[in-house]
């Protein structure tokens, strides 16, 4: 067990103090226009383009009228919708209001009567529906999740969820935070990549042998893949300007985000996502072995696990690569249905570029998991000493 925590330690500083780290510290970004129009011109918008002061759902009671009109020469669909306040302030309070016509809507955003809406206030007795309200079923489907890992985990089940929060508070509570303040988002994600990997795996599995190898696995894969991501984001000269989200980033003139470290961010994360489960089922796997066979040689067990491996390798590249591209389907069609630009220029282009990128290299991470983990757990796990 010594030997296992002086390889965690060695493994740690390399992760930590790594010399790739000060190479994409934040740097500002341009600011950008702090005004695009007066005040006077932001009165005369409609409600749905003015900056809400505040949001609350509301039911559909009666839909008044509805059809088409003519908007610069376009006919655009509307609906005069009567509802009641349901949150907020103003629960209880009835309102009319017109949904749609100077901003475009499609069949799928009409509204119905007894539907459950999310209303935005503009001014004083201005309103638009802002969305449909989904809270409600967002919950039932969590709390099915919820149940389900319950049932057939029971209390390894308890304990992932309790990893699960204890995620998402290190990416919601330190990760983000700390980029938005304009530290380096690739040193902050390396700090609550390294809390996500121990703190969740010591508390889905427990403190044992398998656990520390497993941990020590993923971190020792993940700084290769934090190389390769690195090397091949310069390579391919990514600047994390590929998405339409980095876009608006770059509108804020208060955020002063390295979008470069950003896309490294989310490389990492997205290879942690997955890695976990590869390295902690090659070691338990492994330790199985040892159980059901103390008399296995390092390497026979070694052997034997990357047998095993072998089939995981092959499921878990392809879940990876179907993950991103589910992901970015409604970009690819429209990459597709581009006729002015042959293929090669699409598939040239940042984001194409960037997706592959994040899609392949997370993929050679979790391939090179596999030896990793089960090397270590053969060599730390054998209880016969030779080889």
């Amino acid at each position: 067990m010594k030997k296992i925590s002086f390889l965690l330690v060695g493994v740690v500083s390399i992760f930590l103090l790594g010399g790739v780290v000060p190479t994409y510290a934040a740097v500002g970004t341009p600011d950008a226009p702090k005004e695009f129009i007066s005040p006077d011109q932001f009165q005369s918008l409609p409600a749905e383009l003015q900056q809400p002061e505040g949001f609350s759902t509301g039911t559909v009671l009666e839909i008044t009228k509805e059809g088409e009109e003519d908007i610069v020469g376009t006919k655009q669909k509307f609906q005069d919708v009567k509802l009641k306040l349901t949150s907020g302030k103003e629960s209880g309070k009835e309102i009319s209001l017109r949904h749609g016509g100077a901003v475009a809507l499609d069949d799928n955003q009409l509204v119905h009567v007894g539907q459950s809406v999310v209303v935005a206030k503009t001014g004083e007795n201005s309103y638009f529906i802002a969305d449909r309200y989904r809270l409600p079923y967002m919950m039932l489907a969590l709390l099915l999740f919820v149940l389900t890992v319950l049932y057939f985990g029971r209390a390894k089940g308890a304990m992932s969820l309790i990893a699960l929060v204890l995620s998402f508070v290190v990416l919601v509570g330190f990760i983000v935070p700390f980029i938005v303040k304009g530290y380096s988002p690739l040193f902050i994600t390396l700090i609550g990549s390294f809390l996500i990997a121990v703190l969740g795996m010591l508390i889905s599995h427990g403190f044992a042998r398998r656990t520390v190898v497993a941990i020590v696995s993923t971190l020792i894969t993940l700084a290769i893949a934090i190389g390769l991501s690195v090397l091949f984001v310069d390579l391919v000269q990514l600047f994390g300007a590929g998405s339409e989200e980095t876009a608006y980033l770059k509108l804020d003139p208060s955020l002063h985000i390295n979008l470069k470290g950003l896309l490294l961010s989310g490389i990492i994360i997205g290879t942690l996502g997955v890695l976990d489960d590869v390295t902690m089922t090659q070691v338990a796997s492994v330790d199985e072995l040892v159980q059901a066979n103390n008399n296995l040689s390092r390497s026979e067990l070694y052997k034997r696990g990357l047998s095993i491996g072998k089939e995981h390798i092959a499921s878990v590249v392809n879940t990876l690569v179907l993950a991103y591209a589910g992901a970015s389907m409604p970009l690819f069609l429209l990459f597709t249905l581009n006729s002015t630009q042959p293929l090669w220029a699409t598939l040239n282009s940042e984001f194409v570029a960037q997706e592959f990128v994040m899609t392949f290299i997370g993929s050679v991470a979790l391939v090179l998991g596999v030896p990793i983990s089960t090397y270590l757990s053969a060599k730390y796990l054998s209880k016969k000493q030779h080889v």
